[in-house]
């Protein structure tokens, strides 16, 4: 089923999108550039149902402009391949069956060329609807909900080969990362939190996705934030505690995973808890970086012995609206966390590592979802899942804002993931 007529407000608000064959282009060419230093075996393998393979993604989101955008609105386009709606179809159960999640990694055709040439079939196709529909708001939105899902699997692209890579015995490079500077943590303190009645959602400015709408009112309690992202050398000290061996500081479903799995210690770091794999390959853990890859459940096991908590969507969202809102993001280079910069103001709000908040992925008040087909996007997935804010250092930058709302089941850490401290204060 085809996008249809829109009856959510921020479609409603759309307005043409200026210069939008050139920022369709430049978000185009950026995936194909972290594709570039994959072979066509790193491209095809997936290391679990979690993640995806890179050709994967590669051509999903190519099938995601050429079914939602071309398909429907530039007549007498010819889909590149009738089988690829099969094939790269992810969760539209409205559009049709697709090829099942956890054996993406077993499709060793279409090879990666062929994918390669469907993008630039695709991105023809693209340009030349964009050079006839100008000042169109419906599509310009639709370009821009394709632009912004693309980035979300540029991201999943950087993490899904990062934890591929990490298979391997030798812990090969995805690249050469710049380095990164040394040093001891920025003071941790204790930043007063906006409490009361809180405007809380998109206000209406740009782009965004349903599930940060209708902008709305929740009620905040006196509480304050840490200054900053908890570090690998403060996990490192729950871990010497015993931290992962004491199921009093654990959620019931937490400390069961925790012996299912076998954890102790964050994903990716090593035995001796001195490295970490990084997509640079096998690095020095840095104390003062952000600790990241941790579960929801390792990050609420942690606040509870540091005597805090995790913060509330809520908080967090009105704290960073008067936050600094640059950070490291993927454009950097980086795909790394960095250490905080000195300083008592609220530090790496955005970037470096998405932030595990106390808060269920649920519907605000009113929230509806997108018409037709692409109201699969975020609604349906509002069960069992918790919310992050912020992005990472793998996040596109310009992608994330202050109301957007990332989401993962609690047991999951192949992500940027780390956790800034909540307290109550009386």
């Amino acid at each position: 089923m085809p996008f249809v007529s829109p009856t959510n407000p921020v479609v409603e608000r759309a307005s043409p999108v200026e210069n939008a064959d050139q920022a369709f282009a430049a978000v185009r060419a950026r995936t194909l550039a972290l594709a570039a230093p994959l072979s066509a075996e790193d491209a095809c393998v997936q290391s679990m149902p979690d993640a995806s393979p890179a050709k994967w993604h590669l051509a999903h989101t190519s099938w995601f402009f050429e079914h939602f955008i071309l398909a429907a609105r530039s007549p007498g386009y010819r889909v590149f391949h009738e089988r690829f709606d099969y094939l790269f179809n992810s969760y539209y159960f409205t559009v049709g069956q697709m090829h099942t999640r956890p054996r993406r990694g077993l499709v060793t055709r279409p090879s990666l060329d062929e994918v390669l040439g469907y993008r630039a079939y695709v991105d023809a196709a693209m340009h030349e609807l964009l050079e006839r529909g100008p000042g169109d708001p419906e599509l310009g939105f639709l370009v821009m909900l394709g632009i912004h899902h693309e980035q979300q699997h540029q991201e999943l692209l950087l993490t899904d080969i990062k934890h591929l890579l990490a298979q391997n015995p030798l812990l090969p490079a995805y690249a050469r990362l710049p380095p990164v500077a040394s040093g001891d943590a920025a003071p941790l303190t204790w930043v007063r939190g906006t409490a009361g009645l809180v405007e809380i959602g998109h206000a209406g400015e740009g782009f965004a996705f349903d599930n940060e709408t209708p902008r709305h009112k929740a009620l905040v309690g006196e509480h304050s934030l840490a200054s900053r992202l908890v570090t690998n050398h403060e996990f490192r000290e729950f871990i010497d505690d015993d931290g992962y061996s004491n199921p009093a500081l654990w959620l019931s479903d937490g400390w069961s995973t925790v012996l299912a799995e076998g954890w102790q210690r964050p994903l990716y770091w090593q035995d001796d808890l001195g490295q970490e794999f990084t997509l640079g390959g096998l690095q020095p853990l840095r104390p003062a970086a952000p600790v990241t890859h941790l579960s929801y459940y390792e990050a609420d096991a942690f606040a509870r012995w540091a005597g805090a908590r995790l913060p509330t969507e809520f908080e967090w969202e009105a704290a960073a609206a008067h936050a600094n809102p640059a950070g490291n993001f993927a454009d950097s280079g980086a795909l790394h966390p960095h250490p905080a910069a000195r300083g008592s103001a609220l530090q790496q709000m955005f970037g470096d590592a998405w932030e595990w908040t106390a808060s269920p992925y649920a519907p605000y008040p009113g929230f509806r979802p997108l018409a037709g087909s692409l109201g699969e996007y975020n609604g349906k997935f509002m069960c069992g899942q918790m919310v992050l804010r912020g992005g990472s250092c793998a996040t596109p930058a310009g992608h994330v804002r202050t109301s957007y709302r990332n989401f993962f089941y609690p047991g999951q850490r192949w992500q940027f993931s780390g956790l800034r401290l909540a307290r109550d204060v009386a």
